[in-house]
């Protein structure tokens, strides 16, 4: 199964979140970042948290919703939004299939040895469900400032 292309409508999905089931009924009639990290309480995950968290404000005047999707567990999860005081759901993925339906998981380096991993990744979908932007290999530093600017170019 191949991702979906900008400008085509994401495929159906439904998963479970710190904030309940999410699915494409719930976040039809806004604009939706769906950001995908590696772990939880990991440096480079951390700041991209608290990057959208402190700017959440912003999302939200702008009509987006922001959504973490990682693949650790609901009870990870818990512990990561009550510690960085995160005001947005994370989506527990451990059964891969967002990750697959995004192909996000890359094979990665980790300290010499090739792992499985999520290649950090955000993408823009506009209100009606159609993808707009992608980011891919992600770098944390500008990355949420780029993100709000293109949901502002949106608007």
């Amino acid at each position: 199964m191949s991702s979906p292309a900008v400008g085509e409508p994401i495929p159906a999905f439904s998963a479970q979140s710190t904030q309940g089931r999410i699915d494409n009924a719930s976040i039809a009639g806004r604009a939706t970042v769906l950001y995908f990290y590696p772990k939880d309480n990991t440096p480079g995950c951390t700041t991209e948290a608290q990057n959208f968290r402190d700017r959440q404000a912003d999302f939200a005047a702008a009509q987006c919703q922001v959504i973490g999707i990682s693949r650790d567990s609901l009870k990870s999860h818990a512990g990561f939004t009550d510690k960085q005081s995160l005001p947005f759901p994370l989506i527990t993925d451990t059964d891969e299939a967002l990750c697959q339906l995004f192909s996000v998981i890359k094979l990665k380096n980790m300290y010499g040895r090739r792992v499985r991993g999520i290649e950090r990744s955000t993408f823009l979908i506009d209100a009606r469900g159609v993808l707009v932007q992608e980011w891919r290999g992600v770098r944390v530093p500008g990355h949420v400032d780029a993100v709000l600017q293109a949901v502002r170019d949106m608007v």
